[in-house]
């Protein structure tokens, strides 16, 4: 049995979790709705405080299945909850970043700036404090979404190892070289 699949998700107070045809599961909570297509073959339970998932037998499909759909689901409890957020930051002299709306403008030691266009249900934020690195904060209810736009933006201008300039997310330790004067003696 799956230790995490055969865990139940417990449902705060004002998330309503609701099955359609196909398996399409529907969470609403306080900060929005999110939907997640399940395999036919699981099952969902939905009982007053939780919701269980299923598997019709051990087979190594429906094992892999079961935990997956059941984190998928705790993650949209979390999300329709209290949401996630992810700060990204933008080290290197002239670098900057600004949004206008949801167009993020970077400047990244390229010829020309970056613009890069974040979708409606994430929020950017850019923080420009004198004297600190630019901070991009970004926010949403859906978990793969916001993780998949800061890789994103994470990949326009990857940490390099040596200065450590770059984009990289906040806390984000980089593994410095040390360059060409370590190797004369």
């Amino acid at each position: 049995m799956s230790r995490i699949g055969k865990n139940p998700v417990e449902l705060p107070s004002g998330v309503t979790v609701s099955v359609s045809k196909g398996n399409l599961v529907t969470v609403k909570g306080p900060k929005g709705e999110l939907t997640q297509q399940v395999d036919p073959d699981m099952g969902i339970e939905i009982n007053d405080s939780d919701v269980q998932v299923t598997r019709p037998t051990d087979s190594k499909r429906h094992r892999s299945f079961h935990g997956l759909y059941r984190s998928l689901l705790a993650n949209m409890v979390e999300g329709v909850t209290n949401g996630y957020n992810l700060s990204l930051e933008v080290i290197g002299v002239g670098y900057r970043a600004e949004n206008k709306g949801n167009l993020l403008i970077l400047t990244l030691g390229y010829s020309h700036p970056v613009y890069f266009i974040v979708p409606k249900e994430v929020v950017v934020e850019t923080v420009n404090a004198k004297g600190k690195n630019p901070i991009i904060k970004l926010s949403s209810t859906d978990k793969q979404l916001v993780g998949q736009v800061a890789a994103k933006i994470r990949s326009l201008r990857k940490p390099e190892p040596y200065k450590g300039k770059g984009i990289r997310f906040e806390g984000e330790e980089i593994r410095r070289k040390a360059g060409k004067t370590a190797a004369k003696k």
